[in-house]
């Protein structure tokens, strides 16, 4: 059944919550910051000059910019006049760029542009044609034809381009009635979002998530930390990611504040941690995690007000946090941007082993099998296989790639995410790493998640990344690239005696890289990078 008016829609999330706690601060960064209120209004002003410019229900708007206030705005905006926000990765280069014009049929675009992240002269790369349209005129570029109008949210002299202010005036076009007529139309099975995949293998896909399923994962997540009215996160994550999306609408439903940056800063971090008196930290990712941990200034046991603290990495590496802060609960999840972000999380008031080793039990109402990927077959309790996942949060499919998504979701419904688990006796999800990821070494099947946890219990390695590098009797052998903790000097053959004799002799690493800056993709370490640095090694010699 289609659910109608105001359930489970993302706008009214916002204007509830500007009714309820107009004054309490939903956005907070470092130089700036909007109330409720003022987030309610700009977002209704942007959604008006959408409307005033021609936007009709479900056309594709793009947001490319770092983050920003007018970012979560434009992202509201999109959710009142019914549009559907395709938030573009910002470290998309030309490539990528004209494929996600192109493909998912943008009809307008806003993009931001500054000297560290000219996303506009990008975009010029990308649609060269774009420069040949007159100023103020509709858009002229065969690459993406249905692209009407690109939106410069900062100053930027170019043909092509209408100037933020213009846009601004259109509001005036359309009344707060219309808004409100346009809001009455909208239903939950409608698709709010286009977010994109991680495009580490294949050009990136866009995940298409509709309204009730952001909407009922955020307020499953909300439900199972049991977030507060006065809950202060601080959620440094690109906005294009479902893992800076999701926890901030989740704070929405009570008021919280959100606390972000343009990117991730870990000096303009620890202070905004400690100025704002952070009570929840969503790092997320284990790289991110051993930097604001490490950090100098980052006195653990004078942060009390730090509550929870939401993080992903090995059993190791969690319990390792676990002692360094322990004055916080350490929580962890399982999702994907397919699943609108989280599909589990463990419970607070789990015990500290279960936070450690498990993502914890899937969200109510969501279903996790774990499954033989070869023969299909159920695995029992603790066996490891393919994690598949049924439920109200499941994309409505990837954009214009039917063949893609009946590839991932099968005829009963359910999600092959490629990720290799286990479920515990009492249905808590074990995560054992990608499929594809497993190594070959020998003919033996390695986990690259097994050696990473080993390694990070080394006192001098901060984060440590897994792959296979080729080899020509074995096929393939363990590859360890290190980040060492702040002044540590530990050798190669350092890292390979910590495991001698630890773990098995065909998982112990026979090459070993230090790193100090890791290749990424959004917010994760590109593995597949990594394995390029080394066949380009092999290749030189």
């Amino acid at each position: 059944m289609t659910l109608q008016n105001t359930e489970y829609l993302l706008s009214e999330l916002l204007l509830n919550a500007a009714e309820k706690y107009p004054d309490r601060p939903a956005l907070i960064f470092p130089d700036s910051r909007l109330t409720y209120s003022q987030l309610s209004a700009l977002s209704q002003r942007y959604a008006r000059a959408m409307m005033g410019g021609g936007l009709a229900p479900g056309d594709h708007v793009g947001i490319l910019t770092i983050n920003r206030p007018e970012y979560i705005a434009l992202l509201f905006a999109c959710m009142l006049s019914g549009t559907v926000a395709v938030l573009l990765n910002a470290r998309f280069r030309v490539q990528e760029l004209r494929h996600a014009a192109t493909h998912c049929d943008l009809k307008w675009l806003f993009v931001g542009h500054n000297e560290d992240v000219p996303h506009a002269a990008r975009l010029l790369e990308a649609l060269p044609r774009l420069a040949d349209s007159g100023a103020g005129a509709s858009v002229l570029t065969p690459e993406a034809p249905l692209l009407e109008r690109v939106v410069a949210l900062d100053a930027f002299e170019s043909p092509g381009f209408t100037a933020f202010a213009d846009f601004l005036d259109e509001s005036t076009l359309a009344t707060a009635e219309q808004l409100d007529c346009r809001q009455a139309e909208l239903v939950a099975s409608d698709t709010a979002l286009i977010m994109f995949t991680s495009g580490t293998t294949s050009l990136p896909k866009g995940c298409m998530l509709t309204q009730e399923s952001v909407f009922r994962t955020s307020l499953a997540m909300r439900n199972r930390l049991g977030l507060l009215t006065d809950e202060r996160m601080w959620d440094p994550l690109p906005m294009f990611h479902m893992a800076s999306i999701l926890p901030m609408l989740s704070l929405f439903h009570d008021g919280g504040a959100c606390l972000t940056d343009e990117k991730v800063d870990i000096d303009r971090a620890v202070i905004q941690i400690k100025q704002e008196r952070a009570t929840f930290l969503y790092p997320a990712f284990p790289a991110i995690m051993a930097e604001l941990v490490n950090h100098p200034e980052m006195k653990l046991d004078q942060l009390d007000h730090v509550r929870l603290i939401n993080n992903i990495g090995s059993a190791e590496a969690l319990r390792d946090n676990m002692r360094m802060w322990p004055s916080a609960t350490h929580i962890s999840a399982f999702g994907m941007t397919e699943l609108s972000g989280i599909a589990s999380h463990t419970d607070p008031n789990d015990t500290p082993a279960q936070r450690a080793e498990t993502c914890g039990k899937p969200y109510e109402g969501v279903e996790v099998s774990i499954v033989q990927p070869e023969s299909g077959q159920r695995c029992a309790a603790n066996e490891q296989g393919e994690i598949r996942v049924r439920g109200f949060l499941l994309l409505k499919g990837y954009y214009k790639q039917p063949e893609e998504t009946a590839r991932v979701i099968d005829d009963q419904g359910w999600f092959l995410t490629g990720d290799l688990g286990s479920l515990d006796p009492e249905g808590r999800i074990q995560f054992h790493g990608r499929i594809k990821d497993v190594l070959k070494v020998g003919g033996e099947n390695v986990s690259p998640l097994e050696i990473e946890a080993w390694l990070s219990t080394h006192p001098q390695v901060m984060v440590a990344q897994v792959v296979g590098a080729p080899d020509d009797r074995l096929d393939e052998v363990v590859a360890a690239f290190i980040q060492l903790k702040p002044g540590a000097t530990v050798t190669a053959q350092d890292i390979v005696d910590y495991c001698q004799g630890q773990i098995a002799s065909f998982k112990v690493p026979r090459v070993v890289r230090f790193v100090e800056e890791w290749p990424m993709s959004a917010t994760k370490i590109q593995r597949s990078a990594l394995r390029e640095q080394l066949l380009a090694e092999a290749a030189a010699e």
